[in-house]
């Protein structure tokens, strides 16, 4: 099961989500060299709370070099666990854009570790056709202890006695990230692709690169010409 359009409601999004969760499309195996992309989205700076419907938005995708960025408005408030419904369509539009498809996709946002077991990194991949790989800082429901302080070090996240993904080290001295299973990637998978994406910084460079972009854009609508730095070495 995969689904083609985005829900318009919490209730539809939930009941998506609930179906997803139970799909079970064939698992995805990297090969050696595959196509690692990444996505990210970013709002404007609202003036309190975390987001209103509306807000400007502008989502990136990279892949290879090639690099696409749109903008457009939030399709809702910003709420945990209906995160599709703010960020979904404007990452989706980022990703068709690129010239060149991803063979697997980072996203900036949970897999299984959601209430529904289908958060916005699953969901994604399943409008896109895409295998998809979560990739966050912290752990929306799912727990675990932190790895060893050595590259490439993982430690298991479960929600619910199940294993939805790993804590992974990417660099010593610092936080490890939280790896997550999504659209046709098990929780191993999503960390080897991780791992094989990983260059100089803790965060991948098609997810780095994504989120410079998406950034900058914002900064160049709010501060004209002046670059956005503040992902530098994350």
């Amino acid at each position: 099961m995969r689904v083609s359009a985005w829900p318009s409601s919490p209730a539809k999004l939930s009941a998506a989500q609930r179906a997803l969760a139970s799909a079970m499309p064939p698992l995805w195996r990297p090969t050696v060299g595959a196509r690692v992309g990444g996505c990210f989205v970013c709002f404007e700076r609202g003036e309190t709370g975390p987001g209103r419907a509306g807000d400007r938005g502008w989502a990136a995708a990279a892949v290879d070099g090639d690099l696409s960025v749109v903008g457009g408005a939030a399709g809702a408030p910003y709420e945990a666990g209906l995160l599709a419904l703010r960020e979904g369509p404007l990452l989706a539009a980022a990703v068709r854009a690129l010239a060149v498809s991803p063979e697997v996709l980072l996203v900036n946002a949970t897999g299984r570790d959601h209430p529904r077991r289908a958060g916005l990194a699953l969901h994604l991949g399943s409008v896109l056709d895409l295998p998809t790989v979560g990739l966050t800082h912290r752990t929306l429901l799912a727990a675990g202890e932190w790895p060893p302080d050595e590259p490439g070090a993982r430690a298991p996240l479960f929600l619910g006695g199940e294993l939805v993904g790993y804590w992974l080290r990417t660099k010593r001295g610092r936080r490890p990230l939280a790896v997550h299973a999504a659209w046709r990637t098990d929780p191993e998978t999503a960390a080897d692709v991780v791992l094989a994406a990983n260059g100089r910084a803790r965060t991948p460079e098609p997810l780095r690169n994504a989120r410079r972009a998406a950034r900058t854009a914002r900064a160049d609508v709010w501060f004209p010409h002046v670059a956005d730095s503040s992902n530098r070495g994350t």
